[in-house]
Formats: structure tokens, sequence, C-alpha cells
């Protein structure tokens, strides 16, 4: 077709003949752009899938790829996606999922880290952000991609727990709760006891004092830790609005880490129903709860509503 169409030119001696081969080209190139994107994203994906599987990926090597990709045909991107978890999958088959692979997964899932010194601070910031995504869904039956932030973020809280510098010892009981929340999100209950008696017995709690268990980062847990943080943003609104005394709203949605651990405990036991966990244990337990609410020189309303 190309071949007759370039033939309409040899002869533009009118204004007729000129116009008619230039509509044969214009409806030649409409005709044929479909057949020439299609050669392009197939040589594309040849090309992405030998490239992948050749060289290592890195965090900016995704961003790249997907920012071009996309201007391209943004199913290519998409495409480009799938083959970097598929890559990702099958690295963690032959190697541990090491710290390398958890920034590149999260790149993919839209959480670009970038190449920053590891704190825990830092760590622990991370895991909060693709907590916080997952908690904005409250459906119990989690998608594939809800799944990877889950195992991402306690990826992210393991490092931080790792790290050693000047703040790990505060971020210590914090990580050790949110890896519990998460462990019991999965139903993995007996790791969610282990991470929480990691906290209980932990003898310092002199530096958690300054991190809290927000309740915005919480996924869906149960109905009582839900009515608790419905019932303590309402008392700020009535004390607020309608007894007009201003209060700071940032310790609102929020539970003390070492009480917020007690009451997973006893949750998580009450799941598993252990052997060893029997009607008596279970009064011990919240007796010692209760015991370690009313040591408390400072509660929040959270954890007043939680515990009754």
């Amino acid at each position: 077709m190309q071949t007759a169409v370039s033939r309409l030119f040899d002869d533009v001696s009118t204004n007729a003949k000129l116009q008619n081969a230039v509509s044969a080209v214009v409806d030649w190139r409409i005709k044929s752009a479909l057949d020439d994107l299609w050669v392009v994203c197939g040589y594309t994906e040849l090309i992405l899938l030998e490239i992948v599987s050749m060289f290592s990926l890195t965090e900016h090597a995704c961003v790249s790829w997907m920012s071009e990709l996309a201007k391209i045909d943004p199913r290519l991107s998409v495409y480009f996606t799938a083959v970097a978890f598929l890559h990702v999958a099958s690295r963690i088959a032959k190697q541990c999922f090491d710290d390398e692979l958890v920034d590149v997964l999260a790149t993919l899932v839209g959480q670009f880290i970038g190449k920053l010194s590891p704190s825990s601070v830092l760590s622990l910031c991370h895991a909060a952000k693709l907590m916080k995504i997952v908690a904005k869904l409250a459906n119990n039956s989690r998608s594939t991609m809800q799944l990877i932030e889950i195992e991402l973020s306690k990826a992210y809280l393991y490092r931080a727990l790792r790290c050693k510098d000047s703040d790990s010892d505060s971020v210590y009981c914090l990580a050790n709760v949110y890896l519990a929340v998460l462990y019991y999100t999965t139903g993995q209950y007996q790791k969610a006891i282990d991470h929480c008696l990691a906290l209980m017995r932990s003898h310092d709690h002199s530096q958690c004092s300054s991190h809290y268990v927000q309740g915005e980062l919480m996924p869906k847990i149960d109905d009582d830790i839900d009515s608790a943080l419905g019932l303590s943003v309402f008392y700020q609104y009535v004390r607020t609005a309608a007894l007009n005394q201003q209060q700071q709203t940032e310790h609102v949605s929020v539970f003390s880490t070492e009480l917020f651990a007690h009451h997973l405990h006893i949750r998580c036991q009450s799941v598993v129903k252990c052997r060893q966990f029997t009607q008596m244990s279970s009064a011990d337990e919240v007796q010692r709860y209760m015991k370690y609410v009313l040591d408390r020189k400072q509660l929040f309303i959270a954890d007043v509503l939680i515990l009754k």
C-alpha cells in the first residue's frame, strides 16, 4: 500500500491530484498507526524482559522506566511494573528478602524511598506511610497489593529494629507494637504475641513516651478499637465545640504504646485459645493490665475507652 500511495506523487500537476495524494497519505497513516504502535509495544516488551532479567533493578531505575514508558503508552508502564514484580519474586525465591529488594518493591507500589542513610526513625516513617495506605481500606478481604504493602511495612519495621543509632531505643517499643498489629491483621497470632511480649518484657520504657500508637495507621482489628477511636474523636469535638475548651488534637486518636501492647496481647491470647491460657490465667492477665493502667501517670482518652 505504501508503494501505491507514493506513486500518486509521480504526477501532482494539478491541485486535485496533489490533494488526492495527500489524502491518500493521511488515510494510510491513520490505518497503519495502530500497527506501528503494536510493533513498538512488541519490541519494547521484549526489550524490557531482557533488560530486567539481565540487570539488577534499583529504585531510581524503576522510577525512570515507569516515567519514560508512561510517556509512550501508560500500558507499557503497567507492563514494566508487572515484569519487575515477577523479577523481584524470582530473586526473593533465590535469595533472602534484603533491604535492596525491599526498597525496589516499595518503589513499584508507589513509595519511592531514595538513597538515604538508613535510620530507625526513617525506617519507622516508611512503615507508617505504607500502613496508612492499608488502613484507608477497611475491608477484611485484602488484595494482593495490600498484602504486599503489609509485608513491606513489616520489613521496614524490622529494619528499624536492626538499626543501632541514637533513636533506636525510643523506636523499639513502637516498632514492636506495630509489628504485632500487622501480624494480628494477617492472622499470625503467635507472631503478634511474640512482639507484644518483647515490648512488655522490656524494662526501660522511659524513651517511649515520645511515641504513640496512631489510630490513623491502624488497619481493621476489631470493633472495640474502632469504637474507642470514634468516641475519642467525639470527645474532642464535645470539649472544643460544646464546652468551648481548646485542646490539642494530636493526642486524641492515639494509644499509649505499652498499654496497647497489653490489650493486643490479651486479644491475641483469646483468639488462639492456647491450652496454657485458661480462664484463670486470662483473668490474671486482665488484672495485670488494669494494674499497669492504674500505675500510669498519664493516660490518653483512647486508653481509657479501650480498657472500658
